[in-house]
Parts: structure tokens; C-alpha cells; sequence
């Protein structure tokens, strides 16, 4: 066996190794940050490191997610990671592009039928370096009661036009997502003369660093270069909070145009796969 359980005696390391690939490790970050290891939480993980000199993660968040940061690790250590996944239900596997093609192509995992199979163009910002966009007559709002209804209906309609959910599962997970954002404080709403027109968001934070996720401008406003005004504003407000670096992953051309123009340059890729519940596959 390649791998050996991470331990309260590795943390300062591993912290360390994924700051240093931070463009593909801000979920795993951030649930190492928010939850530590072995915690109860759906999104606490269990990790596991290589052994040995080479330098290597596998975690599996209780919810069933598999996250890795291990660009050394062969086709027999994907493998190997068998041990840790191969009873358990599985909701989707994430991680650096190049590392899951592998992790697939060694396990058979890429077999498995799929809500969502991407590979996204990575970008990243130090936000002092953002440009700002004119704003004149818009403004952001934290995401809350106010907005909580249409907050809702978008994310319903962003699950089924981006993540692929089944369209029975969308509006229950929009809410339970909303219901999450709210509490958080993750989430913004760009208003234009106080109406809101699009959403934004952080997937995954850090005391330093953000990373964008959520962001939704609905069909018929699309084109009128809402979502990087409310990209930006969001990003202004963490930046006079103390961030320093933002990243995201860009879902189509046309949002890597919105992203660049403020700023985004091009970073890496990154993969996210969701799988089927079994009674989807089968119907």
C-alpha cells in the first residue's frame, strides 16, 4: 500500500504543499481550513498521503467527493486509493485536469455514468491588479432574506444549465445551496437601479484567498456585461477585507472573456465530475 493516513503531525506540511498548487486546491483547502481532518461535517474529509519522499494527497469528504493534490503519484497509486472509496457512495471526484485523467484512467472510475464530466480553463488574480469596469448606477448587496425566493430560482436553473443535476433534484438542491450561501455570507447580488440582475459568489474561501463560483446572470439580461460587474465589485469588497489573490474556472468563452477583462489570466485546468445516482443510470 502507497498511501498511509495524514495525522494532526502533518498538517503544517500539507498546508504548505497545497498552497503552493493553490490554483487547483481551493476546496481542498478550504475544508481542511474550515472542518481540520475526520471531522462530522458532510464536507470534513478523510486524507491520506504517499509514503515515502514524494509528495502526494487523497481525501474523500464525507459527503462522498473525492479531492487529490498528488502530481507524482503513478497509475499504482491511483489504484491503491481503492482501499478508501471503493465501498463507499460516491457523489463526484475533483481535482487538477491532468492528475483526474489519470486517476480515471487507473481506476475504471471514468466508467461510471456522469450528471457532469468538465474540464475547465483555470485563471487566477492578485486582486491588486484588478481592473474595475464602470458601475455607474449599480450596486451589490449580500445575498439574503430579501433575495432568498429568486436567489433560489436561478440556482435552480445554474444546476440544471451548468452542473448537470437532474431536473427533479434542481429546485430542492438550489435551496439547500441558497439556504447554505445565506449562512455563510458567501454570496452577492448585483442590483442596476436597485433591480436585481445577476448573482456571485465564493465556492471556497481563505483568510488571503477566494474562489469565485455561482456566478448567474439569467438568459435575458445576458450580454450587457453584468456578471464581471458583479465579479468585480464582489472582489473589490474581499480585496478591502484583506484578500490578496482571487481564482476561478471559467465555464464557456464567454465567460473566460468576462473573467479576463478585469484582470483573469490563464492558469492551469481544472476537472469536476458528478456522478449518477444509480436509479439515474438506470432510467
Amino acid at each position: 500500500m502507497s498511501w498511509r493516513a495524514v495525522t494532526e503531525a502533518d498538517l503544517g506540511w500539507v498546508e504548505a504543499f497545497l498552497r503552493e498548487r493553490i490554483q487547483s486546491s481551493m476546496f481542498f483547502l478550504s475544508n481542511l481550513n474550515e472542518h481540520g481532518i475526520n471531522g462530522a461535517a458532510d464536507r470534513a474529509m478523510r486524507i491520506w498521503v504517499l509514503d515515502g519522499d514524494r509528495k502526494g494527497l487523497f481525501a474523500l469528504s464525507n459527503g462522498g467527493m473525492i479531492l487529490m493534490q498528488a502530481p507524482d503519484a503513478t497509475a499504482e497509486d491511483w489504484l491503491a486509493t481503492r482501499a478508501f472509496w471503493a465501498d463507499r457512495e460516491l457523489i463526484g471526484c475533483l481535482g487538477d485536469g491532468a492528475q483526474v485523467a489519470t486517476f480515471f484512467a487507473a481506476t475504471g472510475m471514468g466508467d461510471r455514468p456522469m450528471s457532469l464530466n468538465e474540464d475547465e480553463p483555470g485563471y487566477r488574480l492578485e486582486l491588486a491588479q484588478l481592473k474595475m469596469p464602470e458601475c455607474d448606477g449599480f450596486s451589490m448587496v449580500p445575498l439574503g432574506e430579501d433575495h432568498r425566493a429568486l436567489a433560489a430560482k436561478w440556482r435552480t436553473a445554474y444546476h440544471g444549465e451548468v452542473l448537470g443535476t437532474p431536473a427533479h433534484k434542481c429546485a430542492e438542491m438550489a435551496a439547500q445551496d441558497i439556504a447554505r450561501c445565506i449562512e455563510r455570507d458567501t454570496h452577492r447580488i448585483l442590483l442596476k437601479d436597485g433591480v436585481p440582475v445577476a448573482k456571485t459568489g465564493f465556492n471556497a474561501t481563505l483568510p488571503d484567498t477566494v474562489q469565485i463560483g455561482g456566478v448567474y446572470t439569467p438568459p435575458e439580461l445576458r450580454g450587457q456585461g453584468l456578471a464581471r460587474r458583479a465579479v468585480a465589485l464582489h472582489l473589490q469588497e474581499s480585496w478591502e477585507k484583506g484578500a490578496k489573490l482571487a481564482i476561478l474556472f471559467a465555464a464557456n468563452e464567454a465567460a473566460a472573456r468576462a473573467y479576463e477583462s478585469i484582470g483573469f489570466e490563464r492558469n492551469g485546468t481544472f476537472s469536476l465530475m458528478m456522478f449518477m445516482a444509480e436509479e439515474e443510470a438506470v432510467t
